[in-house]
């Protein structure tokens, strides 16, 4: 079994930055890619960026390129999310997700943007 365990959100400005954060563990497991999702109320979640463990390669979707990026700590099991230029239509719960032989979801931490 794995635990995410994430945190980092909270209510901002539009125009100002968060970074959340989302630490993964467990007994023994492997990654094949770290990812952020998102929902907003009345939405289906979507995905906001990835990364494929093995690589360090980071994928966003395109409403957010340009303003988020995401890393990874893998010595510490561990992904970051920095949201810069933040926008109203960014509020959401903010959910990590593990891609491995199993999948993984963290409890969700929430993002408000106030304009």
């Amino acid at each position: 079994q794995v635990s995410l365990v994430e945190s980092g959100g909270g209510l901002v400005q539009a125009g100002g930055s968060l970074r959340l954060s989302c630490a993964a563990s467990g007994r023994s497991f492997t990654i094949y890619f770290m990812n952020w999702f998102r929902e907003a109320p009345g939405k289906e979640r979507e995905f906001v960026a990835g990364i494929r463990w093995s690589s360090g390669s980071p994928d966003y979707a395109d409403s957010v390129k340009g303003r988020f990026t995401m890393s990874r700590d893998s010595a510490k099991n561990t992904v970051y999310l920095q949201m810069n230029s933040l926008k109203p239509e960014d509020t959401a719960v903010y959910y990590c997700n593990m891609n491995g032989p199993s999948a993984f979801w963290g409890q969700g931490t929430q993002v408000t943007v106030s304009s």
